[in-house]
């Protein structure tokens, strides 16, 4: 999906606010993207880590670990090879130990910014600001996780 939406390009990164008076460097940015899909199509994430995180969303929307604002009652319809015989349930109940020894594999340091980027969607500078890091240490810390991830994953 694109959602182009005009951001002003600040020093930690696109402000969502705005407000700058005067001369004021702005960027493009299209909100409906991920921010790995975006660090990835920037030349921030080989494609192996990208893969990695795709995978580790994939096992956490098929889980259904996301808030839901009322009952859901219909059934989560992913397109898949695998898990073939099955019942919905033992595919969500798949998906979810898959997705907790994914994280666990990433180590109790990591698994806080790869949830806050992959699975909750946010930038590395709201990521960096929830945790208390310094700006643009995320990344970093961001593709040491997507390693463990992608070695939990088997992805070459």
């Amino acid at each position: 999906m694109r959602k182009l939406v005009e951001r002003e390009l600040t020093s930690e990164g696109p402000n969502s606010a705005g407000g700058a008076k005067g001369k004021r460097r702005t960027v493009t940015m299209n909100v409906g993207e991920s921010p790995i899909a975006w660090l990835h199509s920037r030349g921030h994430l080989d494609t192996r880590l990208f893969e990695a995180g795709e995978a580790l969303r994939r096992d956490y929307e098929r889980a259904q670990l996301s808030a839901n604002v009322t009952m859901r009652w219909d059934p989560v319809r992913v397109k898949t090879t695998g898990d073939q015989g099955l019942s919905a349930s033992e595919k969500q109940i798949s998906a979810k130990s898959r997705f907790d020894a994914a994280l666990a594999q990433a180590g109790s340091g990591l698994k806080d910014v790869l949830w806050r980027v992959v699975c909750a969607g946010d930038g590395l500078p709201d990521a960096e600001k929830a945790l208390g890091w310094p700006a643009r240490s995320g990344k970093l810390v961001l593709k040491l996780a997507l390693e463990r991830v992608a070695d939990f994953y088997r992805i070459t």
